[in-house]
């Protein structure tokens, strides 16, 4: 018999606006552990924030919409692209 484990992803989105500052990172990471989701977020030193986080594509989905809900007055642009399993997350954390 087949494994019937979804597949996961792994996604990573840059946000940009008004995303430092503001408790981005740490709202994210608060929103990330209500999910099965592994990765970590981070300040740039460009004034943006990035996500990487894996799990299964449902999963993902629902994550990026809470945190664009949660966070609708101050990110002006994401960019979202799927990245390859280059590391292992044994979590979600917030990266400094």
């Amino acid at each position: 018999m087949a494994d019937e484990t979804p597949a996961l992803t792994r996604r990573r989105v840059l946000y940009h606006g008004r995303v430092q500052g503001v408790g981005f990172r740490y709202t994210t990471a608060s929103i990330a552990r209500r999910y099965p989701v592994v990765g970590f977020v981070r300040n740039l030193p460009d004034g943006s924030v990035e996500l990487v986080a894996e799990a299964e594509p449902s999963v993902l989905d629902q994550l990026l919409a809470d945190i664009a809900s949660e966070f609708s007055g101050n990110i002006r642009n994401q960019a979202v692209d799927a990245v390859t399993r280059d590391e292992l997350f044994a979590r979600f954390e917030i990266r400094r």
